[in-house]
This record gives structure tokens, sequence and C-alpha cells, in this order.
């Protein structure tokens, strides 16, 4: 009678279901966000519905935005008793994603102010878009524009 392997995945089959490729496993076991099995049958370890509700868990802070150390954190607090503290890493990663929301919002009202201008040229060569873009950097001084230290020389 053949000897029965036993049940679980392999982490090509734990990758699989979780969709992500082995490395990712790897590299969250090397991380410490997902533990090793011990090696059973044939030396070959094998991962349980646990390890692949924990890859999906990460998976899912992921997405949202969640730092590999701030999923650690929530993963040590996974137990349920220490929901003051995961509410306090979700309200900075919500503050953190409003602050680059606002962002992002400036961003667009400033590409959308050179857009229009670019469309009131009518096809002239000197393309507002790009000599705002220019002058913006010339004076961004982490690129040496006119705002950066004494070693520029005067005019």
């Amino acid at each position: 009678m053949p000897q029965q392997e036993p049940a679980g995945l392999t982490i090509g089959g734990l990758a699989r279901e979780a969709g992500v490729n082995v490395e990712t496993i790897r590299f969250y076991q090397r991380r410490g966000l997902l533990p090793e099995p011990e090696r059973a049958y044939g030396h070959v370890r094998r991962y349980g519905a646990a390890e692949l509700a924990r890859v999906r868990f990460i998976k899912s802070a992921q997405r949202l935005g969640f730092s590999l150390d701030e999923i650690a954190d929530l993963l040590r607090l996974e137990d349920g008793a220490h929901c003051d503290e995961a509410r306090a890493i979700g309200a900075r990663r919500l503050a953190d994603v409003r602050a680059r929301r606002e962002d992002l919002q400036r961003i667009e009202e400033a590409l959308a102010a050179l857009v229009a201008r670019c469309c009131e040229t009518g096809g002239n060569v000197a393309c507002p878009l790009i000599a705002s873009l220019q002058r913006r950097a010339d004076d961004d001084p982490s690129r040496g524009g006119p705002r950066a230290t004494s070693e520029r020389t005067p005019r």
C-alpha cells in the first residue's frame, strides 16, 4: 500500500493559492511575517490554512497602504485584545492617506492649470507647461536652483 503524503500545501502551492510568488513567501519568512513550518514527509515544508490566511492578511494590509513594519505590528495584535493599538496604527495610516490625497489634489490643480495654458497658446513653440516646469526646476534648491546655498555665484 503506498504511503500517503501529509495534508498541506508546498511553498509553491501556498504561493499559488495566495496569488503571490514563491519569493514573496520566502521574503515574508525572512521578515518574520510568516513562520517557517517544520520539514515533514520527504523533507518538504507544508503550509496550512493558517499560513494561507496570514499571507492573504498581509496582502490585504499592503493594498491599504500599510508598510511591512506596520503589518508586523498588526499581526502581533491579531488576537483581537489590542484594539486600541490597532486603531492607532490604522489612524496613522489614514492620516497619511489624507495628506497624500491633499498633495495629489494640489498636483492635479497645478497640472490642470498648466494644461489649460497650453491650450491657450494655439500651438506656439514656447510651451507654457514646459517653461513652467523649467522655472520650477531652476527654483528648486535641491537641484542647485537660486534658492540653493551660497555656492552659486552672484549675477
